[in-house]
């Protein structure tokens, strides 16, 4: 009679074994702990007329329903310079996939399907890369050489990445300390993704050849908000130059985590920063998870090399299947197989991530690499029970299972089933050894998925079709002349100027400070006043309204110089921005109108101020002077904006014997 298992008790005991707690309640000790290390890569696209190695235009996108031709290729690897392949090709190279690109006649040539050799690199991408490394505190190389990086998932079709080092060895600081920086890379950017499904990817190339900047830091920062913090600097800085793109996929980040004792785990392609802090925690207590299975596996299996699966085919018409995807795959002519992990009970249902368990890592490689789609497994340790625990123990007895055994069924095409049996192996043998390198995808929620095997040196090569281009002192020297403030320096003017902190990521994001700087030192308005317009007035507009166009924030420079000519108090802007961010083209004048302002001196503002006190008196029970303030501010306010500060329209309605001092803005 075989013991009774709870797979949901089990999950819960290692998460207390683990020790993982969520992110609001880690402290930095929490992290000490357990040895969190990180760094980042994180990639922006320069704003440039013209791709990194061609003559396409830069910047214009398409809908991936839109285009005029498609390729189909097959990825296979290629011996590095010192005979040896690279694991992320190998492991591509098995997932067997048709590769489709998608090409639209505007923005792809010969080149980026490798019909053609590489043009001159892009000066300008140079100039704006030389210039970001120079504010990066980078020493900038005497020799750019262009490399090839191998790509075997297909976003590149050439199967590599043409890439150059321009700087190496910097620093941006965080707090109180520095963050040093490994070098910053110019390269070209890959091909957007559409769809991957079986043995089918399809990528649009629109994005492929852009010119694409990479800033590699060490892994210097401690605790998950230092690497968002990181983050937000280096992105920052870049957009400080202006010659950076924004928006939707023109900045992306590679997260690189480990804890003590683990490895480098690299989360992919991370959106947007303010999942960084969340990813990085999980991740982190995930490889802390692996080691606790390390742990537990190893008293039992003291030689892992010897460690194997033994599986057996199974008959769909032996077992009550009246779960959906079973049905289909009986129905399809697929095979279905039954496999034994020995020793592996408890380990299928231990924690790794918040809702997720051991399996899922099994799944997720059978979807990357065998190509199964989910769902993919059922097994011997599921919280809701597909297969019937009286059927998982015929199964374990077809497969001479042991009572300390685990036990997976799969289900494919024949041809899949090879790749399979060889992924899920693997993958217990990696747990018997801790955390194995790979490259994982971010999701919003802060776990992640595996993408692939974490590639090594060995994809790298120089590019025999590009000559290297040097440097001159001189050059560099006239660029350096052409860098903007710092970072911090801005971020220091905007304290000085009392600009509240909530709007500081807001106006270094949008790169605001330059614009910002002039409407205070040349329009002579109120600091706080410009600092909270933009960073809370406009960035609420922004959240709320939609812009026919990109838009161009000198806009409200504009504004603000012609309301001061004007003589319009400067306070209905505030008003106006809304008519401005949806209608950009209408004139100031007409967006006037168009809220019907109307022109009033203080005395027309006042002239009913006896009256208002009356009513307010009449309707009111209570003589609170404030209320009184308050209400008649409320009457007043739709004829003073514009004509009359709110701060002088309240003095005069409290004193109203006294002149006011005006308020400067």
């Amino acid at each position: 009679m075989k013991s009774q298992f709870d797979p949901r008790k089990n999950y819960e005991a290692s998460k207390k074994a683990v020790g993982y707690i969520p992110r609001k309640n880690a402290t930095q000790q929490t992290y000490n702990d357990i040895g969190f290390m990180s760094g980042l890569e994180v990639h922006q696209q320069l704003k440039t007329k013209h791709k990194l190695f061609c003559s396409c235009p830069a910047g214009i996108y398409h809908h991936h329903s839109k285009y005029d031709a498609e390729v189909i290729r097959h990825m296979r690897p290629t011996l590095s310079e010192l005979g040896e392949y690279d694991g992320t090709a190998l492991m591509e190279f098995k997932t067997r996939k048709n590769i489709v690109y998608r090409l639209k006649n505007e923005t792809t040539c010969t080149y980026e399907v490798d019909d053609t050799p590489p043009f001159p690199l892009d000066r300008e991408a140079l100039e704006y890369a030389i210039e970001i490394s120079l504010l990066s505190k980078l020493n900038i190389v005497g020799e750019v050489h262009i490399t090839r990086k191998q790509y075997l998932d297909g976003s590149i079709p050439t199967g590599f990445q043409r890439t150059g080092i321009i700087g190496v060895e910097g620093e941006i600081y965080i707090k109180d300390r520095p963050i040093r920086l490994i070098q910053l890379s110019l390269e070209e950017d890959s091909c957007r993704e559409i769809s991957d499904i079986g043995h089918v990817r399809i990528y649009n190339t629109d994005r492929l050849g852009m010119p694409l900047i990479e800033t590699v830091t060490y892994p210097d920062m401690k605790n998950p908000d230092e690497v968002m913090e990181a983050c937000n600097y280096i992105r920052f800085l870049n957009r400080s130059t202006g010659k950076v793109r924004t928006g939707i996929g023109a900045g992306r980040q590679d997260v690189n985590v480990s804890c003590a004792g683990g490895t480098r785990v690299e989360i992919k392609g991370v959106a947007h920063t303010r999942w960084i802090p969340e990813l990085t925690h999980v991740e982190v207590f995930r490889q802390w998870a692996l080691l606790k299975i390390r742990d537990r596996l190893k008293g039992l299996i003291p030689i892992p090399e010897n460690w194997k699966i033994n599986f057996e085919y199974l008959d769909f018409d032996a077992f009550e299947l009246n779960w959906e995807p079973l049905k289909i795959a009986k129905e399809t002519g697929q095979k279905l197989i039954a496999i034994n992990l020995p020793y592996f009970k408890g380990i299928l249902s231990h924690f790794t991530q918040p809702n997720q368990i051991f399996a899922n890592e099994i799944s997720d490689r059978l979807k990357v690499i065998a190509c199964l789609e989910k769902p993919n497994i059922l097994h011997s340790e599921q919280f809701k029970p597909i297969i019937k625990a009286e059927d998982f123990e015929i199964i374990a007895s077809i497969l001479k299972a042991k009572e300390q055994d685990a036990q997976i069924v799969i289900w494919g095409h024949e041809e899949d089933m090879k790749t399979a049996l060889e992924t899920i192996e693997e993958r217990c043998k990696m747990a018997l050894l801790g955390v194995p390198n790979e490259t994982r995808k971010s999701l919003e929620n802060g776990a992640t998925i595996f993408e692939r095997v974490l590639p090594g040196a060995d994809r790298m090569y120089p590019d025999t079709d590009s000559a290297p281009i040097p440097l001159e002192d001189n050059y560099i020297d006239e660029l350096r002349k052409r860098l903007p403030d710092e970072v911090m320096s801005r971020y220091h003017q905007l304290k000085e100027w009392k600009i509240p902190e909530d709007t500081y990521i807001y106006i270094l994001k949008r790169n605001l400070f330059p614009v910002i700087k002039r409407i205070i030192l040349e329009l002579k308005l109120n600091p706080t006043f410009v600092g909270t317009f933009f960073g809370h007035t406009l960035k609420h507009v922004e959240g709320q309204f939609n812009c026919p166009v990109e838009f161009n924030y000198e806009i409200i420079y504009a504004l603000f110089k012609y309301l001061t000519l004007q003589k319009i108090n400067v306070e209905i802007a505030r008003k106006m921005l809304t008519e401005i961010y949806e209608h950009p083209k209408m004139d100031f004048e007409s967006v006037l109108t168009s809220i019907n302002f109307k022109p009033y001196n203080k005395e027309k503002i006042l002239s009913n101020l006896i009256f208002l006190k009356e009513k307010f008196h009449s309707i009111r029970w209570g003589k609170n002077e404030s209320d009184e303030t308050n209400w008649i501010l409320g009457q007043l306010r739709p004829v003073a904006l514009g004509n009359i500060t709110f701060s002088e329209l309240k003095a005069d309605i409290e004193n109203p014997n006294k002149p006011s001092t005006k308020t400067s803005l």
